[in-house]
């Protein structure tokens, strides 16, 4: 009789024995069928029934249109939040030719250098990046989030410092509020105080063994950190110094006043905010912390003709070889993330990332300027991208005003609000928040007119001085067509699922059909922000919500958290609950 439905075609694409190869195997083993085998090997005292439920499942087609359907209830507002996550443009031959792209999403961890010299190549150009912008001469293929990163950084600190009477690290109060959160969960099972306040009120640091600075500061404004870098190292304390990478092309980098380890998300550079992940954090330090370092690190060596070739280097810091004495865990990085921020800034180079970041942050002068003609009081003197305003009583009606609109404004405090802007924003984006602002009757400022006008506001003293990405390979493929070219050459250059099987074993080893990774590019679920009201993403709770409840039901378990960000933090989340 034929088949008049189409819900197992996906299964016959993606299970490999047919029905004849099954058979055959279940002949040789003595069994008539699959549920035989599985009644003899699995015991009678752990045997459950089927969790599955009784509902059949959907096509390919169908399952596609009903995620599609989820993804509708998400709202797209336009978002100003900042706070670490930004709008930005995922250049399309990045998309189309690496995130889209099998040979690079299907390759697995590059433990065999012979088959990975594409992808190792391409997290070394992470790695030079991260290091020019940062001003420090060494830098790990990635980290998972920039909130873990400064948890790293806190207990890379607590190793190195030299002040080893102390058991407390200080966080300074102008950090991201999810990065104190990640601070104080890590630190509580290890017995550190972590002690949150105004860096500016420091005047003898003795008490800490370490430091987190956040620059520019969450709020927008841009510190002079040189003073209180050396306070802390007089005491033999350590400093850290989460840092944004686009800022970073116009100021100071913080290698360059004293930073014993700069770390951050390079989110913004062309991975989409995707309701806060994945994204790839960065963490660089000074050579001499080479071996206490955390994540990957690639690095240049030679093969057995004498070539120059890449591979991971420094693997005696890695768990798989020092167990409980390890700095680092070679799963916990985000290479695909890492990649497509390393051909963001291959694309772009030097030029057209200065560019970009000027174009923000002379937009945020803009924008800035015309708020106070409309009577808002900027809180900062100098800034980049991101302001703080003096609201006062108008707040809670801006916000809503705000959403009325389609904007999403950052939540400071009932007399306070923030804005962020980014890559996306442009003139007309400008003209809609002093829309936002504008009393009623209030004329709204020209922005040709502020155009001309208005200056800078970067601290003149913190002006980067030093160049960026001088290296080759920043600087020659800008066109489509060169991009394009490169990227094909690396993927040349390894083995990946779309090739052949790999000969390593893992549970990362499978093929994500590519009906299960279109919806990861669909906008309705990149351009959400994590911290955007509840009622904008009630796409990604159904999701969430399901995904939980056919966890607890497979596991047997009452309740799930979906919240780490790699199975060595859910191993970390676990080793917490079980203490």
């Amino acid at each position: 009789m034929t088949d008049l439905t189409t819900q197992n075609e996906f299964i016959a694409r993606h299970i490999g024995p047919r029905a004849t190869d099954t058979a055959a195997m279940l002949d040789t083993l003595g069994f008539d069928s699959l549920d035989a085998l599985t009644a003899s090997v699995i015991p009678e005292s752990i045997k459950g029934s089927s969790v599955l439920g009784d509902q059949p499942g959907l096509s390919e087609a169908d399952a596609l249109a009903t995620i599609k359907a989820i993804a509708g209830q998400n709202q797209q507002l336009k978002t100003y939040i900042g706070q670490g996550y930004y709008g930005t443009h995922t250049p399309s031959p990045i998309l189309r030719n690496l995130l889209e792209n099998p040979a690079w999403y299907t390759a697995y961890t590059p433990y065999q250098p012979e088959i990975s010299q594409g992808r190792l190549e391409a997290l070394l150009n992470f790695q030079t990046l991260i290091s020019d912008l940062s001003g420090l001469p060494i830098a790990n293929a990635s980290l998972l989030d920039e909130a873990t990163a400064a948890a790293e950084a806190m207990t890379f600190c607590k190793r190195l410092s030299k002040n080893k009477a102390s058991n407390t690290f200080f966080a300074s109060q102008h950090c991201h509020p999810q990065t104190l959160d990640v601070l104080r969960t890590r630190a509580e099972p290890l017995g550190i105080e972590v002690v949150i306040g105004d860096e500016a009120a420091i005047g003898d640091a003795s008490a800490y063994f370490g430091a987190l600075l956040q620059y520019p500061a969450s709020n927008g404004d841009i510190f002079d950190y040189r003073a209180l870098v050396e306070r802390f190292h007089a005491v033999g304390a350590l400093v850290a110094v989460a840092a944004d990478l686009l800022a970073l092309t116009l100021l100071t980098p913080p290698g360059e006043f004293g930073a014993d380890v700069a770390l951050g998300s390079a989110q913004r550079f062309g991975v989409p905010l995707g309701f806060g992940g994945p994204h790839a954090a960065y963490f660089a330090t000074r050579d001499a912390f080479k071996r206490d370092m955390p994540g990957r690190l690639v690095g240049v060596s030679v093969d057995r003709f004498g070539k120059p070739a890449l591979r991971l280097a420094m693997q005696t810091r890695e768990q798989h070889i020092r167990r409980e004495k390890a700095t680092s865990n070679i799963c916990t990085a985000q290479v695909l993330l890492a990649n497509i921020a390393s051909m963001y800034a291959v694309y772009h180079g030097p030029v057209g990332l200065t560019r970009i970041a000027k174009r923000v942050h002379q937009l945020t002068a803009i924008l800035a300027q015309g708020l106070s003609k409309l009577g808002l009081v900027v809180e900062q003197a100098h800034f980049f991208d991101t302001l703080s305003l003096a609201s006062g009583a108008r707040t809670a009606q801006l916000h809503q005003q705000a959403r009325a609109m389609g904007i999403n404004l950052r939540e400071i405090d009932g007399e306070r609000l923030g804005l962020s802007l980014d890559e996306t924003t442009d003139q007309a984006a400008v003209e809609h928040l002093w829309e936002v602002f504008a009393e009623p009757g209030q004329s709204l400022p020209n922005f040709s007119e502020l155009a001309a006008s208005v200056a800078g506001r970067l601290p003149h003293d913190l002006l980067r001085q030093s160049a960026i990405l001088a290296h080759p390979v920043f600087n020659r493929y800008h066109s489509e067509t060169e991009l394009m070219r490169y990227l094909r050459k690396l993927a040349d250059k390894g083995l990946a699922l779309d090739r052949s099987m790999i000969p390593l074993g893992s549970c990362t080893m499978k093929l994500n059909a590519a009906s299960e990774m279109i919806p990861v590019t669909w906008a309705e679920f990149g351009n959400l922000h994590p911290f955007a009201p509840a009622e904008q993403s009630q796409g990604y709770q159904q999701l969430t919500d399901e995904l939980e409840a056919m966890l607890c039901a497979a596991t047997g378990y009452d309740g799930i958290s979906l919240q780490p960000n790699a199975g060595s933090q859910g191993e970390y989340a676990g080793l917490l609950a079980i203490r």
